[in-house]
């Protein structure tokens, strides 16, 4: 089966809730529930319950040692629809807060989820970090180059560990695949496509401002971004759409998918990059980011392609997401439901034998999460750590700034800025809304 981000959450959730997680699980998995000694607990809490933030609290404490003791959203209702579902899960009530920072300021903490839109990530993931807390924080790491910058540096000042949440690199067959095309078997690789084609991201109409819903804290939930009237179209998980707080498809998916050919390929960040797209598939509706999208990446001996379409899903070799690697001899493919390999051809004869598909993914946000956890026991660098969090982040800001400003853009990786262009390093940066500001770390 292949898997999209919305059927691999579900299937997961499915899998893992409720009495049958043990058996429906491999053994090496998780263990069995057990008694844990409370001085072997460890105790976390959740900043943003909506998606996937409550999704990762639901992994994390399938880890026997985990316990949620604290969750916080500025949406009472959301808060207080979490704190039931988490009370059935685990038998225990948690402390709920309205405002991060008392949540963080709650010394039992010992991690802190990071489960908001994009905008708010850098802010509470740095703060946590200097208060001591380790951290899982949701990809994108930021909204901006200059803020996925500081929250690297804030990881390695206060000596944190801190998982992104693309679950792939602590995926089995991931590793399987890197490692195939690692052992050269492809030839030469060329170029590198990825992709992701969402059909089941819904383009969504214009809708005039309404009033704030109740129990929501909107001041708040805007935080550092612009003020701006309440719009049903901007809250919630439409946010992803709106440069306000996040960066479309490309930051959304691109991170996860381009960080599958970084891993490949060995690499960091590109010499060049162009961009071309548009509001395409629904020109009129509310959304500022792009529903279409091609992005091409100039790197030292080879390229990379990055495609999106939000509302269709027939992709390339026929998956609505995934990665190729193309290479003189054959094409590696794959994606969260497994990998295969497609021999090039010498007329009749081929230059490598044919691998066929080999599943896998079910389970790798859980293999992230335990990940997540023994790095906090054993204090090692996890799968996902801030230096791949933030690779993954640039590259699809990169993309995203070539498309903003209309032009092929040349990136100097030793700098950090872009060459001789004053647009492309203002979009590189964060501008903050008072009283909030980008932390100097």
């Amino acid at each position: 089966m292949r898997y999209s981000r919305r059927q691999f959450v579900q299937s997961s959730a499915a899998l893992l809730a409720g009495a049958g997680l043990a058996s429906a699980m491999p053994g090496s998995l998780i263990a069995q529930k057990r008694r844990v000694a409370p001085s072997d607990r460890i105790l976390i809490g959740l900043v943003g319950c909506n998606g996937m933030g409550y999704t990762d609290l639901d992994v994390l404490t399938n880890v026997p040692e985990v316990e949620a003791i604290a969750l916080c959203d500025v949406d009472r209702n959301v808060l207080e629809r979490r704190a039931a579902d988490l009370e059935k899960k685990t038998g225990k009530k948690a402390t709920l807060y309205a405002d991060w920072r008392a949540l963080i300021d709650n010394q039992d903490v010992d991690a802190v989820i990071v489960g908001t839109p994009d905008h708010w990530h850098p802010l509470i993931m740095i703060s946590a970090c200097e208060a001591g807390k380790d951290v899982y924080c949701e990809k994108p790491m930021a909204n901006s180059i200059e803020e996925i910058e500081r929250m690297r540096a804030a990881a390695h000042k206060y000596n944190r560990v801190v998982q992104i949440g693309q679950w792939q690199r602590s995926g089995p067959h991931w590793k399987e695949a890197m490692e195939f095309v690692w052992s050269g078997a492809l030839g030469d690789i060329r170029t590198v496509k990825t992709w992701a084609y969402q059909g089941w991201m819904e383009n969504i109409p214009v809708r005039p401002d309404e009033p704030v819903p109740e129990g929501v804290d909107y001041d708040m939930w805007l935080g550092p971004a612009p003020k701006r009237p309440f719009n049903p179209n901007r809250f919630h998980f439409n946010f992803r759409w709106f440069w306000d707080y996040a960066g479309g498809l490309m930051t959304d998916w691109g991170v996860h998918i381009i960080d599958m050919a970084l891993w490949g390929m060995k690499a960091e960040s590109p010499t060049e990059v162009v961009a071309m797209g548009g509001k395409l598939g629904n020109p009129d509706g509310a959304e500022e980011t792009p529903d279409t999208l091609t992005a091409i990446y100039q790197f030292d001996g080879w390229t990379m392609l990055w495609e999106h379409a939000q509302g269709i899903s027939n992709g390339p070799y026929g998956r609505d997401h995934g990665v190729a690697f193309v290479g003189n001899n054959g094409t590696l493919v794959a994606d969260r439901g497994g990998w295969e390999v497609i021999p090039e051809y010498s007329g009749q004869t081929p230059r490598m034998e044919a691998v066929a598909r080999r599943e896998g993914g079910r389970f790798d946000l859980q293999y992230h999460a335990n990940n997540f956890i023994e790095c906090m026991k054993t204090r090692a660098t996890p799968n996902c750590d801030v230096d791949t969090g933030r690779l993954a982040a640039l590259n699809a800001h990169l993309g995203n700034i070539a498309y903003r400003t209309g032009r092929k853009v040349k990136w100097n990786g030793a700098t950090g800025t872009f060459e001789n262009d004053e647009e492309a390093n203002e979009l590189t940066k964060s501008h903050y809304r008072a009283p909030w500001t980008l932390p100097t770390v």
